[in-house]
């Protein structure tokens, strides 16, 4: 793999969802200062305007794009033997797909550093309904997705459980007019984690997963009781099976299967694609499989069950 020697700053999010502002603030900042040159180019231009003379004085310059046409890696190439930038910063155009940049063939030297979506919370819920593919494609690799301008009324637990099902290790940021938002999830598990037995709901599974994923230490040694499906990947052992649920981040096409290794005597004798209900006691546990710390199930009972009446999970 080619070193880089130059990284890009990919910051996506469609027109007005605070890139230009977010971007002000972060050049402005000392640690984000860097003695050689800057090159930042905008795909897109918002109400928002760069001061070009303050810019200046930190050695950026700017370079606009304007079509999808002209963004090519010929551009690019004659942008980095222009300038010989340190390294690239672009605030990309909402309407063009990130996988397609993702897969270019860029500036020898050239490499994705770290890819950053904003969002503006008060217009979230029009584009998912409207353009949820184009944000999906945002959102699929990016490290970090930032919503601002959120208020009280915004379901933002809801927001962030979509997001963590389309990209696990993202980080997501919630801000108001006075900066980040703490404690959004504060009393919101709809489940009784002090209950004997923790009975996870059907309609709540998405919630439990995502929260179980995040807080790992808070079910341990929980016992837990849900229904799912088998999943048996290959490698994990015959006493090893995957109990989980599918869910949809974008369209019928667009599923992912949720669920964590569970421990059963009984694993062998299960089905790929059963319906089980499930009784386990939680250990966190390191895993290759979770590249880290995880839910490890430890099964006290399997029972054969109907199927759900909804078996996909949504996170709308």
């Amino acid at each position: 793999m080619e070193q880089v020697t130059t990284p890009i700053y990919l910051i996506s999010g469609f027109l007005e969802s605070g890139k230009t502002t977010f971007l002000k603030f972060t050049l402005d900042q000392d640690y984000f200062r860097i003695d050689g040159k800057t090159l930042l180019i905008l795909c897109e231009e918002g109400e928002e305007e760069y001061d070009t003379r303050r810019l200046g004085r930190d050695n950026t310059v700017v370079e606009v794009i304007s079509s999808k046409e002209e963004f090519t890696t010929q551009k690019l190439e004659t942008l980095d033997m222009l300038h010989q930038p340190e390294r690239v910063i672009i605030e990309y155009n909402g309407m063009w797909l990130v996988s397609d940049l993702e897969k270019m063939t860029l500036p020898k030297g050239w490499g994705i550093e770290q890819e950053i979506t904003c969002v503006d919370a008060s217009t979230y819920q029009v584009y998912m309904n409207n353009m949820k593919s184009i944000f999906m494609d945002m959102v699929r690799n990016t490290d970090m997705v930032i919503f601002n301008r959120c208020s009280a009324d915004d379901p933002l637990p809801q927001y962030r459980r979509g997001i963590k099902v389309a990209n696990q290790r993202a980080e997501v940021v919630f801000e108001d007019e006075n900066g980040e938002m703490n404690d959004i999830f504060q009393d919101e598990m709809p489940f009784d984690l002090d209950a004997p037995v923790v009975e996870i709901l059907p309609e709540d599974y998405g919630i439990w997963f995502v929260d179980a994923m995040d807080n790992p230490d808070h079910y341990q040694d929980k016992t837990l009781n849900f229904t799912a499906r088998v999943m048996k990947p290959r490698g994990l052992g015959s006493k090893y099976f995957v109990p989980g649920r599918t869910a949809m981040t974008c369209c019928a096409d667009d599923t992912q299967f949720l669920g964590y290794i569970c421990h059963s005597n009984a694993a062998p004798a299960l089905k790929p694609g059963q319906w089980v209900n499930v009784t386990a006691k939680a250990k966190v546990e390191n895993r290759r499989e979770y590249q880290g710390k995880g839910l490890v199930l430890y099964a006290e009972t399997v029972e054969p069950c109907a199927p759900l009446k909804e078996e996909m999970v949504y996170f709308n």
